[in-house]
């Protein structure tokens, strides 16, 4: 049995591990009480260098590089800042198109389920239907974890590891970055509550540590003769410039993306880093901008779209001087607001950690197998709950037509655009 269980994959999937729960596992779950049990640096983790070793033979580098050398490197590595950036651009373009067509294919044969049968009585059938879409994506998005487990989550966590100094093994190779994206397409077209934002600051950290490098482990047979950026050095600050490319492309903020890798990220900066990073960042809002508006307004170079997640914008009409988005008073319904969602947000933590407990006492330790149903079970949960609110709590209905005298115009005009805008997420979710 046990030699199944290392040669068969089929199996493994069955069978129960032999370690059941990690050391930082043990120490959230407050189980490691003697001394003896120290809890020791995991063997298969690195410590990576970001110093740079100033001894004889790299002084000798430094002063055999003329101008004419050191100008061609600093030329090379602006343009990979830009390469990493127009690729992470694509990477959302091509899960925003396939989460999209996904979710409208599903959308469509379960609409004209409803629709036939909202007058014969058969909603089950149209639940089963959306069921079936649902928990056939999670499926295979459980099945991609399972290939690689460090592609589970946001991956935030990890590339913040990465960029203070601690590799975790796996974290920025190419079959996490294949299963990170298709992962993350098949989840939110499957319904979970879950974004595209997060998993997207691990793909460009990934974009942006693999391709400078100009090889891979997983496919050792393929070299270039590139021997630029072979230090740890060079590879954080590529993977510092991707991820802020993922941040950026997924909110439209080049600015917000570059503050994201040098507050939240990175402990290693320089002032150089600054303007790559940013550069990539716009490099990534402009590449996913540009095809997104082409694709989804056919208006090549309107730049309408600026990223994964946009809720409209608010702005009076043209010539009018009376208008106000806002006043003094709405300032005390924005200062409520915030302190509803940090309230809200204690109460999330708090049970997100109660759950993330449970969930390694009684779920980790069991089977990989048993993981995958409670995904599926999970997805089942979360399809029954939304398709009995929609058809329970009410009906769509046309928003009249705006005044075109008042301040409302435009806000109302957007306030529209983002309903059919939800209604798209509400479907994706």
């Amino acid at each position: 049995m046990a030699g199944c269980c290392r040669n068969c994959f089929c199996c493994q999937c069955c069978c129960r591990e032999t370690e059941t729960r990690t050391p930082e596992e043990l120490t959230i779950l407050g189980e490691i009480r003697d001394e003896e049990d120290e809890i020791l640096p995991r063997k298969d983790y690195e410590s990576l260098d970001y110093d740079r070793c100033i001894n004889e033979p790299y002084v000798e580098v430094l002063e055999g590089m003329d101008n004419k050398k050191g100008r061609k490197y600093e030329a090379v590595r602006w343009m990979m800042v830009f390469v990493i950036g127009v690729t992470v651009g694509l990477v959302g373009l091509f899960v925003d198109f396939f989460v999209h067509l996904f979710t409208k294919v599903k959308f469509s044969l379960v609409g004209d389920s409803i629709e036939k049968c909202s007058n014969n009585g058969c909603l089950t059938l149209s639940l089963l239907e959306l069921l079936s879409f649902n928990m056939a994506f999670i499926f295979i998005a459980s099945v991609l974890i399972l290939v690689e487990p460090v592609a589970a989550g946001s991956g935030i966590p990890e590339i913040k590891s990465y960029l203070n100094g601690v590799k975790i093994p796996g974290i920025v190779r190419l079959r996490t970055f294949l299963c990170k994206a298709a992962g993350v397409l098949f989840s939110v077209a499957g319904g979970l509550f879950v974004g595209k934002e997060g998993p997207m600051i691990h793909s460009g950290a990934i974009v942006g540590a693999g391709l400078p490098q100009f090889q891979s482990i997983t496919f050792k047979r393929i070299k270039f003769d590139f021997p630029y950026f072979r230090s740890d050095r060079d590879k954080r600050d590529f993977v510092s410039a991707g991820a802020a490319a993922g941040v950026a492309a997924a909110f439209g903020a080049p600015i917000g993306g570059t503050l994201f890798s040098l507050e939240e990220g990175s402990s290693f900066w320089n002032q150089a880093l600054t303007w790559k990073v940013l550069f990539c960042s716009m490099s990534a809002t402009f590449t996913l901008n540009f095809f997104r508006s082409g694709i989804n307004f056919n208006k090549w170079g309107s730049f309408q779209l600026p990223g994964l997640l946009n809720f409209g914008e608010f702005k009076c009409p043209e010539g009018d001087k009376t208008c106000h988005l806002w006043t003094a008073v709405d300032l005390a319904f924005f200062v409520l607001m915030g302190v509803v969602g940090g309230l809200l947000g204690a109460l999330f933590n708090c049970m997100n950690k109660i759950l993330a407990k449970y969930r390694m006492r009684h779920i980790h330790p069991k089977a990989k197998f048993i993981r995958v149903l409670e995904s599926l079970l999970v997805a089942m949960v979360t399809t029954i709950v939304i398709f009995s609110a929609s058809i329970l709590l009410g009906e769509c209905r046309d928003l009249s037509a705006p005044p075109t005298h008042n301040t409302t115009v435009s806000a109302q005009h957007h306030f529209s655009v983002g309903i059919s805008s939800a209604e798209t997420l509400v479907g994706t979710i």
